[in-house]
């Protein structure tokens, strides 16, 4: 296991602490309620689902069907559920809350409607957005789990050009230990790209993962009209082995070709060791290189070229 694996394992377990501790959920009832946390779920599958049998909430909530059972059997002995033979399957029963159990589970419902409205009304307006965008983020990833979601490529909005610089150079900071000459150079680029551009021989891409930027490229065109140039790839850290670098440098390739270019060129740096992989694999060839000092470092600039 390594030393970052740990340090994941413990920030996870620190917010757990917090977040079960901050919510109540180690009391032995929940929001006032007559219920414990997991009669409080098994109670909300019952009120959320048309005549669940007791199977089907326990794969829902990822109890053990026994435990299911005797929570089921002290609602119906207190008048909260009442069950019937499913006709279709003779040995399943069909679980309905009674009147009482609605009005049951309605009052633990506003109860802890109003524990959480607490709870927002508490943060401040940057706070709450910022806590329910994490929560929203939690609650994709654990839905989709085991799923593996692919990148996807569009076009340029308003706003993407400032995040292109801004995220490609705190990647390149932290990873690289690069200064913030970086910085004014893609900024200096882009703002090129964005006064002169020319949709006939230029375009661009972002790479998105559940609606996060987690890439970018860009094709510039050149002095020569059959040499375009492949600019500013960037793939977020996190996303790296999702396939977005490789999308994104054949969405380039694809476009100079349909454009006429015969050439497509690129400078990068030899440091930058996952990026030149992918432009190999691509086909590109390296043509140059020669040292400078560069973003604060002694660096080794390469200069890529693939016929088109």
């Amino acid at each position: 296991m390594t030393v970052q694996h740990e340090k994941d394992i413990a920030a996870l377990r620190a917010f757990n602490r917090v977040y079960t501790s901050r919510l109540g959920l180690l009391a032995a009832r929940l929001d006032k309620s007559p219920f414990t946390l997991s009669e409080a779920r098994i109670l909300y599958e019952l009120a959320n689902r048309t005549d669940p049998t007791g199977a089907e909430i326990a794969r829902a909530l990822r109890l053990d069907p026994a435990q299911i059972s005797r929570t089921l059997k002290r609602f119906a002995d207190r008048g909260l559920v009442e069950a019937r033979e499913d006709p279709a399957h003779g040995r399943y029963q069909r679980l309905t809350l009674t009147d009482e159990g609605r009005a049951r589970f309605a009052a633990a419902e506003g109860n802890t409607r109003t524990a959480i409205g607490g709870l927002l009304d508490g943060l401040s307006a940057f706070q709450r957005a910022r806590l329910l965008s994490a929560a929203e983020t939690i609650t994709r990833l654990f839905e989709e789990e085991g799923a593996a979601r692919q990148p996807v490529l569009r076009g340029l909005r308003p706003g993407d050009l400032g995040l292109v610089i801004a995220r490609q150079t705190i990647v390149y900071v932290e990873q690289y230990g690069w200064n913030g000459d970086y910085e004014a150079l893609a900024a200096g680029i882009l703002a090129d790209f964005h006064r002169t551009f020319d949709p006939a021989r230029e375009a661009a891409w972002i790479a998105e993962m559940d609606g996060r930027m987690v890439g970018s490229v860009f094709l510039v065109s050149t002095d020569s009209p059959d040499v375009g140039k492949l600019r500013l790839l960037y793939v977020e850290p996190d996303a790296q082995g999702a396939g977005v670098g490789k999308m994104l440098v054949a969405a380039c390739i694809a476009r100079a070709r349909a454009v006429g270019y015969k050439r497509l060129d690129l400078w990068t740096n030899s440091v930058l060791a996952a990026a030149r992989s992918i432009y190999e694999r691509a086909g590109f060839v390296l043509v140059d290189e020669a040292p400078h000092h560069s973003f604060g470092h002694d660096l080794v600039g390469q200069t890529w070229s693939l016929t088109l």
